[in-house]
């Protein structure tokens, strides 16, 4: 499949979260199904570095996986007829290795394992000063997809 770059405005049509939920502002390169590898500036402005320490910022870990969940969503939705498609969390398990600062880069690259029946098995990383910040592997998936190989209800 062919790779692709999206910028800030084209990702908003794969990757349904919004300000100040994204936490991705460029993707490099994606290969549908494969892939998916960018980027999320941090500057001080960003809303949680106030309260996420006064006087020693960092980014919380829970937006660093979300940041690699967003990633490994792009990795799927821009698979042909899921453009645009809600995801949810299904399993995930992260190990946080560095601080991700104020006025740093947190490169996101991800990967996928699996695609079968609406569920992504997955992995991501995430990096700083070419440095591995955290690492995750994860499980996403499409409901509307996923509910389609579910037993009926009686």
């Amino acid at each position: 499949m062919e790779t692709f770059s999206l910028n800030c405005i084209e990702l908003q049509e794969y990757q349904p979260n919004r300000y100040p939920f994204l936490m991705i502002d460029h993707v490099d390169e994606v290969c549908p199904g494969r892939y998916a590898r960018g980027y999320k500036h941090l500057t001080l402005n960003e809303w949680y570095f106030p309260v996420h320490f006064p006087g020693a910022p960092n980014m919380p870990g829970a937006l660093q996986l979300e940041a690699l969940a967003q990633m490994l969503t792009v990795a799927i939705t821009t698979l042909p007829g899921n453009r645009g498609k809600v995801t949810h969390a299904l399993s995930h398990s992260v190990r946080f290795r560095k601080e991700v600062l104020p006025g740093k880069t947190f490169v996101i690259h991800t990967e996928v394992i699996s695609w079968k029946r609406g569920i992504c098995k997955g992995r991501g990383i995430g990096y700083v000063d070419n440095e591995i910040a955290c690492e995750a592997d994860m499980l996403i998936t499409i409901p509307g997809i996923l509910e389609q190989y579910l037993p009926k209800k009686k």
